[in-house]
């Protein structure tokens, strides 16, 4: 095996590349590997970080890609081919504005090439679609068509050439768009006929997308299929695809179910379920035989439904079960842990001594494509609150996930339907997500129970006694120290901010900046719509507890603003005076602070947002993922969580996936 500091050997690393640039077939874990591999080269060239970055992006990976890219982007900041890349990646996870941006200052710097301008005009397309006000449908629509157009007669490439088409048709202008469409049509079966062995998903796609535009839906049936045949497992690029069959289907009045027969997407699934039943379980309710059954009920479930990107715990059990079975379809795993991992296999994972689950809990966490821990820390008198979190940051990064592959998400159980025996079990799982989503489809473990096994209680309690037996000889998991009774363990939003440049301040200006600054975030505290909980103050640093991550988030945007509107030099100020804003939820301790007598909050997740506010630029407001995460899940319409990559926080506490809030625009 490699070390970290061992060269890899370039020509086999190009081997590698060029391997990958030339297969229609990709997988993810040999792309991660290389990912990883080109991280340890020493010789590295643009060449590597854009090969990589592009497959990706075709696997439906954004953020993996964006993060590659902006390694990539470190060396050769003005590197076209990588800044186009990065703007692709944006658009694709949803930060539409970040991507509009990118591109809008390439195209006023004098990059008006047709990759640049063709990519601007998608995120237009984006923002049209995004858009609720007529007026502001109407702009971005015809920005869209506009760019496609200068983009095609640039250089009239296929690509931008149908959505241009596509664009037309949208506004009502059917003869450009029949033109276009036939105009394409006659390049790509060219083409076709000309390299019969090349890869010809885009050719394909483009052409379903022309015979949809000219109103063919029997040829465009058979021409996506084509495209999904040559496309398998290219989840980015058939999304896209995808995404523009849908706007015309729609526009024409067209049935937009036919699309999952065309392209049948894979589903994602969010599970949670019951584990394996402890030795000294009274009444069965998964007894280790249950097992394979268990297994088979999932696996035929994910098959049939084609879901191949699962979020899941990994408790033995049903976690586990899921788990595998999805690695046995070759599907994409996420693995979120309720706190950290020595701590939860003691709890979740080796409480039955029968199974080898702890070596099958290694393995999931070393197949999968990321694995989380939610919270670092347990607190020992009161668990509900931290798997309160970490199912709702699955439903979230699920419903994330769903949304950037167009795709739909299915929360997934093995449940019995009945109440658990304490918080935090698959009950409670099950009651927060059915609050989020239409439906959760259960698989009844009481059914397989009755079918697979006849209740032999003489058996399954000499069963429990000798397994029991066994148990005892394992030695039990140190108790936790007791926390203070007055600790309450509660899932909150957080707010930090800090003021730049405070310590610039004259002495003098500390009276003007206690009234006028703090007194007008005082006054927004006290007429949002969205105030905190709690507030505290210390010298320039902000700290806000909220009920939940709308009400933060949206708190977060009005004192973004609020500070922008200010003339602060009117009150004798520096005239850029200015915040840097932090968000982040998790679980936080309510209590009662003996030194001020005051109510306080107080835990790790407190730690993890003030360390976020220092990276934050000022005038930004920055999140972690847990709160995108859980703003997926609430549904939160009304800000949007922009992927930035990977950053390093303060205090060497880590690197993170973070996120820059937005309002959204209407």
């Amino acid at each position: 095996m490699t070390s970290e500091t061992t060269e890899i050997p370039f020509p086999d690393l190009q081997l590698r590349l060029q391997s990958l640039q030339n297969t229609t077939e990709l997988e993810l874990p040999e792309l991660l590997e290389l990912q990883r591999d080109t991280v340890r080269l020493q010789s590295k060239t643009v060449e590597v970080y854009q090969a990589i970055a592009d497959g990706f992006l075709r696997l439906g990976e954004p953020l993996i890609a964006y993060d590659m890219l902006s390694e990539g982007l470190k060396q050769w900041p003005q590197d076209l081919k990588l800044q186009q890349s990065m703007a692709l990646a944006l658009a694709r996870s949803g930060a539409t504005i970040s991507a509009n941006t990118l591109l809008q200052q390439l195209v006023d710097t004098g990059q008006q090439d047709e990759t640049t301008l063709g990519l601007l005009a998608r995120t237009h397309k984006d923002l049209w679609s995004q858009a609720i006000e007529e007026d502001r449908q109407r702009e971005q629509l015809a920005l869209a068509a506009n760019r496609y157009e200068q983009a095609y007669a640039l250089r009239p490439a296929p690509w931008t050439g149908i959505n241009a088409a596509t664009m037309a048709l949208l506004q009502g202008r059917r003869d450009r768009a029949e033109t276009l469409a036939q105009e394409i049509q006659q390049q790509c079966w060219a083409d076709l006929d000309a390299n019969p062995t090349a890869d010809h998903y885009w050719t394909l796609a483009t052409l379903g997308e022309a015979a949809l535009i000219l109103g063919d839906l029997t040829a465009a049936a058979d021409l996506y299929r084509r495209a999904i045949a040559a496309g398998q497992g290219r989840f980015g690029d058939l999304s896209s695809s995808c995404r523009n069959a849908t706007l015309l289907l729609q526009h024409q009045g067209g049935d937009v179910s036919l699309l999952q027969q065309w392209f049948q997407m894979p589903r994602v699934a969010v599970f949670c379920g019951h584990m394996v039943d402890a030795p000294d379980r009274p009444t069965p309710r998964f007894p280790p035989e249950l097992e394979p059954h268990v297994y088979q009920a999932i696996y035929d479930y994910l098959e049939r439904h084609n879901i191949r990107f699962g979020y899941a715990s990994a408790a033995c059990g049903s976690d586990l079960l899921f788990l595998e079975a999805m690695l046995a379809l070759k599907g994409e795993t996420h693995i979120v842990l309720p706190y950290e991992q020595q701590q939860f296999i003691q709890d979740s994972v080796a409480v039955v001594p029968t199974g080898n689950w702890r070596h099958r809990f290694e393995q999931a966490i070393a197949h999968a494509t990321e694995v989380i821990i939610a919270s670092q820390h347990k607190i020992a008198s009161v668990n509900e609150v931290f798997f309160e979190y970490s199912y709702r940051m699955l439903h979230g990064l699920a419903k994330v996930r769903a949304t950037q592959l167009n795709t739909e998400l299915m929360p997934l159980t093995v449940w019995n339907q009945q109440a658990g025996d304490g918080f935090g079990g698959t009950s409670s799982a099950v009651h927060y997500w059915q609050q989020w989503s239409d439906a959760v489809e259960i698989i009844d473990i009481n059914a397989l129970l009755r079918a697979h096994r006849p209740l032999d209680l003489d058996r399954v309690a000499q069963t429990a006694k000798s397994v029991a037996t066994v148990a005892t000889a394992i030695a039990p998991a140190p108790p936790l120290p007791p926390e203070p009774d007055d600790f309450h363990p509660e899932l909150r939003a957080m707010l930090f901010a800090d003021v730049v440049h405070f310590s610039y301040l004259r002495e003098e200006q500390f009276p003007a900046f206690v009234k006028h600054f703090l007194g007008t975030v005082a006054q927004l505290t006290q007429t949002s719509p969205h105030a905190p909980l709690f507030q505290n103050t210390w010298g320039d640093a902000l700290y806000f507890v909220f009920a939940s991550v709308q009400d933060a988030g949206m708190f977060a945007l009005e004192l973004c603003d609020t500070i922008h509107t200010v003339d602060w030099a009117a009150h004798g100020l520096p005239a850029t005076l200015n915040l840097r804003i932090a968000l982040h939820a998790g679980p936080v301790a309510r209590h009662q602070d003996p030194i001020t007598g005051y109510e306080n909050y107080m835990g790790t997740h407190v730690n993890h947002t003030a360390r976020i506010e220092p990276i934050t630029p000022p005038g930004k407001v920055y999140a972690s993922q847990a709160f995108t995460a859980l703003a997926a899940s609430e549904a939160v319409s009304t800000f949007t969580c922009d992927y930035v990559g990977k950053t390093p926080y303060a205090k060497q506490y880590g690197t993170f996936p973070t996120y820059h809030v937005c309002r959204c625009r209407a």
